[in-house]
C-alpha cells in the first residue's frame, strides 16, 4: 500500500510539472490574481494530470439542501466546453453572434478582466450549436484556443496580445465532420500536439450524409511548435474524432494516444513516428469515437457507445496486447462511454454508459476485467469529476450529486438542483438548464460547473 500511495504522488507531481516544464527561464509569468492559496490549477482539459482527478482536499461532505455556496455565476455565450484556470483567471472560450471570445475571468470573483475575439461563420451540419466545443490550454504566459472550425490561436496572457495564429482546416483541407472540432490539443515539451484529420481533393466533393467515403491525407494529428505556430510533423492517414489528445511516460519513454474516428493511434510524442492503431468504431456511419483514453501505468483504456463498447490495452514495444474487450456480437457491454471520460480510481472504472439519456447508467467497472460492479439507472448521460474520495455527477439536465468512491455500491452522499433566485410572485427555476454536457472542473476549493447559457462558481472546499 505504501508503494502504490508513493507511485500515485510521484505520478501526480510528474504530470503536474509536465504542464509547465518547458516554460522557459526567460518568460515572464502573469502575476498570479489568486487569493485562495491551496489547492492547484486546472490549466488543461481534464485537469494536470489529464485524468479529470483533483489533488485537493477538504471536500465538504455532504452539501446543505441548497447544494455548495454559489460564490459567483455569469451567463455564457454558444459553447459546450467548460474553462480552465491558471494563476487567478478563469479562461471560458464561447461564441457570441458571429464571433467566437475568449473571455479572461477573475476566477474567484467572475470579473472580465480582458476579452480576445475573432470572426466565425462556422455552421453545424446536424444543427447543433455553433459554438466551440474544445477548453482553453494555458501554459505559462500563453493560452491556446481551438475553435470549431478548425482556427487555432496563441494569445499571450499579459500582454493579451496574439503571438500567432493558423486555420488548420485551410491548411490541411479538412472536409467538416458531423460536429466540426471537438479535441483539445495538448502540449508536450516545445510542441502543441493538435487533432486535425485533413483530406485531399476528391474527398471534398461529398457531403454529410457521405461522410463515410471521406478518406484521410497524412494529417491525424499534427505537431505545432508551441511558440511559433510552425508544422514539426504531421501523421496518420485516419480523420479526427472528438477525443481529445493526451499522453503518458510508459516505461522509459513517453507515448502519445489520439482515439481517432476509425480507433486508437499511439506514437512517439517527439518525433511523431506511429507504434501502433488499433481499430476500434462502430461500423454505422453516424458513429463518432469522443472519449478520451484512460492511461493507467502501461494500460489505455478507450470506449464509445455506438458499436464496440470498450476496450483495455497493454503497451509494449512495437505494439500492444489486448486485456479484455468487449464482444462484438453480445448487447451487453462493460462501459460505453458518449462524450464523457470514464475516471479510474484505485483499480476501478466510474463513467456513464449509454448512447441516450434514457439508457444512460452511472456504472463502476473493474479495470483488469471490464466486470461490472454496479450500474445505476435514471440520472441520464452524466459526467464525472473525482475529490477527496468522492465523484461529482452532472447530469446532462443540470441535476448535481456527490457520491462516495465505493466499489462495492453506488453511495450517493448529496443531490442538488441549483435554483436561480426568484422574483416576488415567480417561481424558482434551475441556474444549469439541458445540456449541461461538461465535467465539472475544480481549483483552489472553486468548483466551475456549466449548463447550457450559463457558467456557476461554487465552493466546495472551504479557504482555511
Amino acid at each position: 500500500m505504501k508503494n502504490k500511495k508513493i507511485a500515485a504522488l510521484a505520478a501526480l507531481v510528474f504530470g503536474i510539472l509536465a504542464c509547465f516544464s518547458a516554460v522557459r527561464g526567460d518568460e515572464t509569468l502573469p502575476l498570479d490574481l489568486a487569493t485562495r492559496h491551496s489547492g492547484v490549477d486546472w490549466p488543461i482539459f481534464l485537469g494536470p494530470t489529464r485524468d479529470s482527478k483533483s489533488p485537493e482536499t477538504g471536500l465538504t461532505a455532504p452539501w446543505s439542501a441548497a447544494g455548495p455556496r454559489i460564490v459567483w455565476q455569469r451567463e455564457l455565450g454558444t459553447s459546450y466546453g467548460i474553462g480552465s484556470v491558471s494563476r487567478g483567471r478563469f479562461f471560458q472560450f464561447d461564441r457570441y453572434d458571429d464571433v467566437e471570445r475568449l473571455s479572461v475571468l477573475n476566477a474567484e470573483t467572475g470579473e472580465l478582466l480582458w476579452k480576445f475575439e475573432y470572426p466565425t461563420a462556422y455552421e453545424d451540419s446536424l444543427g447543433y450549436n455553433n459554438g466551440p466545443r474544445t477548453s482553453p490550454i494555458i501554459e505559462g504566459d500563453r493560452v491556446y484556443i481551438y475553435g470549431a472550425e478548425g482556427k487555432l490561436h496563441c494569445l499571450q496572457i499579459s500582454t493579451q496580445k496574439l503571438l500567432w495564429k493558423v486555420d488548420l482546416n485551410k491548411k490541411f483541407a479538412v472536409v467538416q465532420n458531423f460536429f466540426g472540432v471537438g479535441s483539445s490539443p495538448v502540449i508536450f515539451g516545445d510542441l502543441l500536439l493538435v487533432m486535425v484529420g485533413g483530406s485531399p481533393p476528391e474527398s471534398h466533393n461529398f457531403g454529410r450524409f457521405d461522410l463515410d467515403r471521406v478518406v484521410g491525407n497524412d494529417s491525424c494529428v499534427v505537431a505545432l511548435n508551441k511558440r511559433t505556430g510552425e508544422v514539426v510533423y504531421h501523421i496518420s492517414d485516419d480523420l479526427a474524432s472528438y477525443a481529445s489528445l493526451t499522453w503518458a511516460q510508459i516505461g522509459d519513454r513517453p507515448y502519445a494516444f489520439a482515439f481517432a474516428r476509425a480507433g486508437l493511434l499511439a506514437f512517439q510524442p517527439e518525433t511523431g513516428v506511429i507504434d501502433f492503431q488499433f481499430p476500434w468504431r462502430a461500423r454505422i456511419r453516424d458513429s463518432v469515437n469522443a472519449s478520451t483514453p484512460v492511461i493507467v501505468g502501461d494500460e489505455v483504456f478507450i470506449s464509445e457507445t455506438y458499436g464496440p463498447g470498450s476496450a483495455l490495452l497493454k503497451v509494449k514495444t512495437g505494439g500492444y496486447d489486448i486485456v479484455w474487450q468487449d464482444d462484438e456480437k453480445k448487447r451487453d457491454k462493460s462501459m460505453q462511454t458518449h462524450w464523457n471520460t470514464a475516471i479510474h480510481h484505485q483499480g476501478y472504472l466510474y463513467g456513464s454508459s449509454g448512447r441516450h439519456s434514457n439508457n444512460a447508467e452511472l456504472r463502476c467497472v473493474d479495470w483488469k476485467t471490464g466486470k461490472v460492479m454496479w450500474s445505476v439507472a435514471g440520472l441520464s448521460r452524466s459526467s464525472l469529476l473525482y475529490a477527496d474520495g468522492h465523484f461529482v455527477c452532472l447530469s446532462e439536465d443540470g441535476v448535481l450529486r456527490l457520491i462516495k468512491a465505493n466499489p462495492e455500491k453506488y453511495e450517493l452522499v448529496s443531490e442538488v438542483n441549483l435554483l436561480q433566485a426568484a422574483k416576488p410572485g415567480q417561481r424558482e427555476r434551475p441556474l444549469l438548464k439541458y445540456p449541461a454536457w461538461a465535467a465539472p472542473i475544480l481549483s483552489h476549493g472553486l468548483m466551475y460547473v456549466r449548463g447550457d447559457d450559463r457558467l456557476v462558481c461554487l465552493e466546495v472546499i472551504p479557504e482555511k
